[in-house]
């Protein structure tokens, strides 16, 4: 059986962006989904106490959409580290001034996700830690660690 012909894909360039302003287009383009200083944060220390995860990895093999930060996998523990802003924290979340429509749609979609995931792993024998961004990353470490080894021994 031949192979393929592999045919060039041309891609128009993009004229229009959602985004309000190029400042604003260029913010969204630097944010992150995994590996953001909180998590990584919270990560060096999990580790250096010992524990091993996988990181931005799906606790459910039916569900790959759904990752959590850090998962503990024979604990069935998935770690959250949640963003003020894009998780709607209630004490430092800030309204966005420039398409504040959508970004109230946004976020509130956010948070019905989280606590849809929340409902869904917990139904499925997982225990869920979230923890907002602005937290302390060795109090957060502290939690997880207890949280892992009680589930471990229990």
């Amino acid at each position: 059986m031949g192979r393929r012909a592999r045919h060039p894909v041309t891609l128009e360039p993009v004229t229009e962006s959602w985004a309000s302003s190029e400042h604003a287009r260029l913010t969204m383009r630097a944010n992150r989904s995994r590996d953001t200083k909180p998590e990584l944060a919270v990560r060096r220390l999990v580790h250096a106490m010992g524990l091993r995860y996988r990181v931005d990895f799906p606790p459910l093999p039916s569900n790959r959409r759904m990752r959590a930060d850090l998962v503990f996998t024979r604990a069935r523990v998935a770690v959250f580290i949640d963003g003020c802003f894009w998780h709607g924290c209630p004490d430092h979340h800030t309204v966005a001034r420039t398409n504040a429509e959508f970004w109230a749609t946004k976020v509130l979609g956010n948070r019905t996700r989280d606590e849809r995931t929340n409902a869904v792993l917990t139904d499925a024998g997982w225990t869920v830690l979230r923890f907002w961004e602005h937290e302390d990353p060795s109090t957060a470490a502290q939690a997880i660690r207890e949280v892992v080894e009680s589930t471990r021994l229990g």
